[in-house]
């Protein structure tokens, strides 16, 4: 397993960057490589990736979900391998920093050499950069789920 921990400081409050995060369909749109997300239930979500030209099919559970705080999953089914959580921490009233902890097991030869080479680790700090330009350029979200599992 590889881990990886990015983080980055959003220019608005912990709700909307949080609400915005539950927003799982929505990634694709600051999420390179995220094809398609269906949220299936209130804790399962179906994703399509295409990296480096291979389409890659998985499940993925919401394991713990706590408004403003954290939302952690584990993929249950597919073809990818990965564990995760995102915490959001109140800097001030306008400010809020995002942290990223995932563990990913790469599959066969191309995804090993690409891991460590870095690829991963790369793609999601620009995620995340992207992300902070998504919403501070909205300076609202999308919509919210703020259930507790």
């Amino acid at each position: 397993m590889s881990k990886i921990e990015e983080s980055v400081e959003v220019a608005v409050p912990v709700p909307v960057a949080y609400n915005q995060w539950t927003q799982f369909e929505e990634f694709p749109r600051f999420m390179d490589g995220v094809e398609r997300i269906e949220q299936r239930t209130s804790t399962l979500t179906h994703w399509v990736t295409k990296v480096g030209g291979v389409t890659r099919e998985f499940d993925a559970e919401i394991t713990e979900q706590i408004p403003d705080e954290r939302v952690a999953w584990t993929t249950v089914e597919g073809e990818a391998r990965q564990a995760g959580v995102v915490t959001f921490h109140r800097l001030d009233d306008q400010h809020t920093k995002v942290m990223l902890q995932m563990e990913h097991d790469p599959e066969g030869i191309a995804d090993t050499v690409g891991d460590k080479l870095g690829f991963v680790r790369r793609q999601a700090s620009g995620d995340l950069g992207r992300f902070k330009e998504f919403i501070e350029s909205r300076g609202t979200e999308t919509g919210a789920w703020r259930g507790e599992v």
